[in-house]
């Protein structure tokens, strides 16, 4: 018994030849198909350099365009000439010029030899083809593709987008049932012979030259008319990404293909110098005698297809950013923002530092440069604290604070003052845990000295900004761990939302906080809201103060510093 080769060839003849000399060494009489798109001038090189090897012949040419019919007819001439010049062979294998025998010869024919009956062709019905591309399956079947995808694109959609609206529909031969799958496969003598002397050979060509990429499709249909036997896979190692474009296997793939135990593998990069090298003169040690077996590295191309289409998690390519929505998440590591607590209590930078043990900075978004803990101008990744640099691309600068820092627990403080344009970015992060003081904006108001009326207007701004941030953190958007409380539930109750905050960042404690931040003296803040409310805006925020507060509502006892009075204008 023998296994006949057909060789489909475009590009890099110089492999190919390498190649068809491989497979006639071993015995395959080989027919080679060489597209009528490459110059005579090559054509003829090439003939002229394989004209020594009896068992090698070339049938007529055809014009190969991706998802046209010449691929088939070029397939169809080559294996009649196969099986016409060739009694002994009972199998066709149908390979491509940038195949590459993965195992010896011999191993493929021993293999063959015990399975006369089975055809090794991918073939599956519309429904159960999961990896068709471009949006149509049943009807590349039943509406009609004059032109091409890949040159007439605009041409090919509005003409399918024409006959969809006419409702056409072309006539399925009887007796057909659309199946789909690669076309590299490997079909005994009498299922080929079958499919090219069928009496409806004719009528079968006419239907299938309009069908869209036939070459996926013709034999695939008409083998399960013929065959006695269908094994529904390839014995090519042939993978695609999620645009179906073909994976391309380089010298670093040496040791992959080697786990395939697979007989031929597509697609080889020509220069791909190793593996011709080890596969094609290695007899000994290029493969074990093993069933074929492409899913034993399924897993590592699921993997690849993950990271070219979603990346790592809050790691951008340096060339181009990802489609919003497709990074796979904003940033690398989980981190906390807190908004209120720096305006509420003294030191609060240095007290959640001592008892979280995490790296703490202060305003990271502004207003001026990012307050980087410790004072630091640059931090790691080369990160600037500079607020020119901060403000060109605010997502970038929160991607790279996470991404360079990642194994510490990142803490930042942000209010209504500073740069917002990250404010829905973090309430659509994962990894973020939002503490949110409500109205704690206006405690330096409170304390400055600034004209009443250039502080009520700073008022209402602050304040339909930090409504708007808590908005997005409450949106149905939202993925942000947000916890929200006002001001005056703060201060009636510091400890609740301080432990609270602290027990979010995961760093439970068997026992209450031992200390808690000291709260600034708001003396007067209930008069200075009421004055606010007087001349027409409305605090609302920060919960109800009453208008005097003789006494703050510390856990601890309140000391006897004299109180700052608050004078209002009038």
């Amino acid at each position: 018994m023998s296994v006949g080769i057909v060789m489909l060839v475009h590009t890099a003849l110089g492999r190919a030849e390498q190649v068809a000399r491989h497979w006639a060494a071993a015995g395959c009489p080989v027919v080679i198909h060489v597209d009528a798109k490459v110059s005579d001038r090559r054509y003829k090189a090439f003939r002229e350099a394989l004209s020594d090897v009896a068992l090698i012949r070339f049938s007529s040419r055809h014009v190969c365009t991706w998802g046209a019919w010449g691929i088939v007819a070029a397939t169809q001439d080559a294996c009649e000439m196969l099986l016409g010049d060739h009694a002994e062979v009972q199998h066709v294998f149908l390979s491509s010029g940038s195949c590459l025998p993965l195992r010896p010869v011999d191993e493929l024919k021993t293999y063959l030899a015990a399975r006369p009956r089975t055809d090794f062709i991918e073939s599956a019905t519309t429904a159960d083809v999961p990896w068709t591309v471009g949006g149509l399956d049943e009807e590349r079947f039943t509406l009609r593709f004059p032109f091409s995808w890949k040159t007439q694109r605009r041409a090919f959609d509005r003409y399918v987008e024409f006959q969809r609206k006419l409702g056409f529909r072309r006539r399925i031969p009887d007796g057909v049932v659309p199946h789909m799958g690669s076309q590299w496969w490997c079909l005994t003598r009498q299922t080929l012979q079958a499919i090219l002397t069928d009496p409806q050979r004719a009528e079968y060509d006419r239907y299938f030259r309009k069908v869209w990429i036939p070459d996926e499709s013709y034999f695939q249909t008409l083998a399960r008319k013929h065959s006695t036997h269908v094994e529904s896979r390839s014995l090519t190692l042939s993978k695609f990404d999620f645009q179906g474009k073909p994976h391309i296997f380089y010298d670093d793939h040496l040791q992959l293909l080697r786990r395939s135990d697979c007989f031929v593998a597509r697609k080889i990069w020509p220069h791909a110098n190793r593996l011709y090298r080890v596969f094609l003169t290695d007899a000994e040690g290029a493969m074990k005698r093993r069933e074929p077996n492409p899913g034993k590295i399924d897993r590592i191309f699921s993997t690849a297809s993950e990271r070219r289409t979603r990346g790592r998690t809050g790691l951008y390519m340096q060339s181009r950013f990802p489609r919003e929505g497709w990074e796979g998440g904003l940033t690398g590591a989980r981190y906390s923002v807190f908004q209120g607590f720096t305006e509420l209590f003294e030191d609060f930078e240095a007290w959640l530092s001592r008892t979280a043990g995490c790296r703490v900075h202060g305003q990271i978004f502004g207003p001026g440069d990012a307050e980087f803990s410790g004072g630091q101008q640059v931090i790691n990744g080369a990160l600037t604290a500079k607020a020119a640099l901060r403000d060109h691309s605010p997502r970038t600068f929160l991607t790279n604070l996470i991404w360079n820092t990642r194994g510490e627990r990142q803490c930042f403080q942000y209010s209504p003052r500073a740069n917002q344009a990250v404010a829905w970015d973090m309430a659509k992060d994962g990894n973020a845990h939002v503490s949110v003081i409500a109205g704690a904006w206006a405690v330096p108001l409170f304390r400055t000295r600034r004209p009443f009326e250039e502080i009520r207007r700073e008022a209402a701004r602050l304040q339909r900004i930090e409504h708007e941030f808590l908005d997005a953190l409450r949106s149905p958007w939202a993925k942000a761990r947000a916890q929200i409380w006002s001001m005056a539930e703060v201060v009636e109750a510091p400890s609740e939302a301080l432990q609270a905050s602290i027990d979010e960042m995961g760093l439970r404690t068997a026992r209450r906080l031992p200390e808690l931040p000291e709260m600034r003296d708001l003396t007067g803040f209930g008069a200075f809201l009421q004055s606010l409310k007087n001349q027409g805006m409305h605090p609302y925020l920060m919960g109800d103060f009453p208008a005097e507060v003789d006494e703050p509502a510390q856990d601890e006892e309140p000391d006897d510093k004299p109180r700052r009075p608050y004078m209002v204008k009038k």
